[in-house]
């Protein structure tokens, strides 16, 4: 079995005291006994951040048993499909949560005006492209845009 990992499950074992930090070591080490572990480009880029040096990077993902693995054609027309489909829901004003996917409104308490969020950027679809195509799940925490654009992606998450 080949398991994707979204870069969440991958920060709550690397920074102390993660209030996830146990229950996401112990869905990578159940998934690593059944099989493969792998990370996307983005998800690699991410985890940069968090390392002094690239050695250092590529020397923890060897220790932990995940490797790194390319987009195939597939899964990147996947991931631009997606998002389009995303970017032309135009609900702008909405949030939505991460764990569940419902959106919602929020007001200034003050004024009353709307606050906008953040448009979900194209990496967050092709994490969940790549994952659908060329893995058979993946571990995230981040279950509102899996769940709302990935719903054919069998996303595990820690509790």
């Amino acid at each position: 079995m080949i398991t994707a990992i979204d870069t969440n499950i991958i920060l709550d074992i690397l920074i102390p005291g993660e209030p996830f930090g146990l229950s996401s070591k112990t869905l990578l080490d159940q998934h690593l006994s059944e099989g493969q572990l792998v990370v996307c480009g983005v998800v690699y880029a991410e985890l940069a951040a968090w390392f002094p040096s690239e050695k250092e990077l590529k020397a923890f993902l060897a220790e932990t048993g995940i490797r790194l693995t390319h987009w195939n054609e597939k899964a990147l027309h996947i991931a631009g499909t997606r998002w389009v489909e995303y970017s032309r829901k135009g609900n702008r004003n909405l949030f939505s949560c991460a764990r569940c996917g419902r959106t919602f409104d929020v007001a200034c308490p003050q004024c009353g005006a709307g606050f906008t969020r953040r448009l979900h950027v194209l990496a967050d679809f092709m994490i969940g492209a790549h994952a659908l195509v060329q893995a058979d799940c993946m571990l995230s925490r981040d279950l509102g845009v899996y769940k709302t654009y990935f719903g054919d992606l069998n996303v595990v998450s820690s509790p």
